[in-house]
C-alpha cells in the first residue's frame, strides 16, 4: 500500500511538472546566481585560518587557526570601522525604517488616482538612480564653491561656504538622508501591497463605528500589516553591519575617515588596496557571523513579543 502511495505520489509530481514546466525554468536563473555568487564564494572563507601566498593556491598555503581573528581584535583600526558601522546603522534604522511605513500609510489614503500615480512614480524614480550618479549630483549641490546650497548661505546669509561633502560633523547626516530620498518609495511597494490585502470590511465597520482616520490606521491598518514590519525588521537588523557600501566609499575622503570608515571599507582597503587577502576574510566572515546572530536574536524576539517571524 505504501509503494502505492509513493508511486502515485510520484506520478503526481511529474504530472505538475510537466503542467508548470515553465516557472520551474524561471526559478534558474535566480537559483544560479545564488549559487554562483552567494555559495560557491562561501568556501573563500577558509584562508579566514590559513595563510595566503600570492601566486600560489587560492585557498592558502598553511593553516594560521585564529591568528587573523587575534590581529583585528586589537587593531583600533576595526574598532573604529566597527563603531562607525554600527553607529550609522542604527541612526539609519531608526531614521529610515519607520518612514516608509509612514509614507505607503499616507499614498493608501490618496484617493485621486492620477494624482496617487505621479506620487508613486516620482518617489519609485531615485531607486533606479546609480550610487555613482547620486553621489556626483550630492557634490555638485554641494560643492563649496557652485553649489546652490553654499551660494544660498553665502548671498542671504553672508555666511562662509562650507565643504559639506568633506566634513565628518556632516558625514552621517548626508547619508541617511540620501537613504531616504533614495529608498522611501521603493520600499513602500511591500507595505503598499500588504495595505491592500486588508479586507475593506474592517475599514466599514470601524467608519460605521465613528472611528476616525486615525484611529484607523491605528487599530486595523498597522496591525494588520505588523508580520510584514517584523519581517522588514528583522531582515534590517541582520543587515546593521552591511551598510552601502559603494556610497560610503564614494562620500569617503581622508578628513571625514574618522566617521565614514566602516567595516565594509576597512575588508576592501586590508583586501584589494594592501593585498592582505587572509586578514580581510577573516574580519568580513566575523561581520557575517555577528549578521546571523543579529538576525536570529531578532527572529526569536519578534515570536515571543508578536507571534510572527520569517522562519
Amino acid at each position: 500500500m505504501k509503494q502505492k502511495k509513493l508511486g502515485a505520489n510520484t506520478l503526481s509530481n511529474r504530472k505538475y511538472f510537466v503542467r508548470y514546466w515553465q516557472l520551474y525554468a524561471m526559478m534558474v536563473i535566480p537559483l544560479a546566481y545564488f549559487l554562483i555568487f552567494k555559495y560557491i564564494p562561501m568556501f573563500g572563507n577558509v584562508l579566514a585560518f590559513r595563510r595566503y601566498r600570492p601566486g600560489m593556491s587560492s585557498f592558502g598555503t598553511e593553516w594560521v587557526g585564529l591568528k587573523y581573528f587575534q590581529r583585528f581584535w586589537q587593531d583600533p583600526a576595526f574598532w573604529r570601522a566597527f563603531r562607525n558601522t554600527l553607529l550609522l546603522s542604527l541612526l539609519n534604522l531608526i531614521v529610515n525604517f519607520p518612514i516608509p511605513i509612514l509614507f505607503a500609510i499616507l499614498v493608501n489614503e490618496v484617493h485621486n488616482l492620477a494624482f496617487k500615480k505621479v506620487v508613486q512614480t516620482v518617489s519609485y524614480m531615485p531607486r533606479f538612480i546609480s550610487t555613482v550618479v547620486v553621489i556626483a549630483i550630492l557634490g555638485e549641490l554641494l560643492s563649496p564653491s557652485t553649489g546652490i546650497f553654499n551660494l544660498l548661505r553665502e548671498k542671504l546669509f553672508g555666511q562662509e561656504a562650507i565643504y559639506y561633502m568633506n566634513d565628518s560633523k556632516y558625514f552621517r547626516l548626508i547619508y541617511i538622508l540620501v537613504d531616504t530620498w533614495q529608498y522611501t518609495g521603493w520600499t513602500a511597494i511591500i507595505y503598499l501591497a500588504a495595505i491592500t490585502g486588508i479586507p475593506a470590511d474592517l475599514y466599514e465597520a470601524a467608519t460605521i463605528d465613528g472611528a476616525r482616520k486615525i484611529q484607523q490606521v491605528w487599530y486595523i491598518t498597522i496591525p494588520s500589516i505588523m508580520p510584514t514590519i517584523m519581517v522588514m525588521l528583522i531582515l534590517s537588523i541582520g543587515r546593521l553591519l552591511s551598510l552601502g557600501f559603494e556610497k560610503v566609499l564614494l562620500m569617503y575622503t581622508p578628513d571625514n575617515s574618522m566617521v565614514s570608515d566602516i567595516i565594509d571599507t576597512l575588508v576592501y582597503r586590508t583586501g584589494l588596496a594592501n593585498q592582505n587577502y587572509s586578514y580581510a576574510t577573516a574580519i568580513g566572515l566575523f561581520s557575517g557571523i555577528i549578521g546571523i546572530i543579529l538576525v536570529a536574536g531578532s527572529n526569536n524576539l519578534s515570536k515571543r513579543l508578536t507571534g510572527d517571524g520569517i522562519y
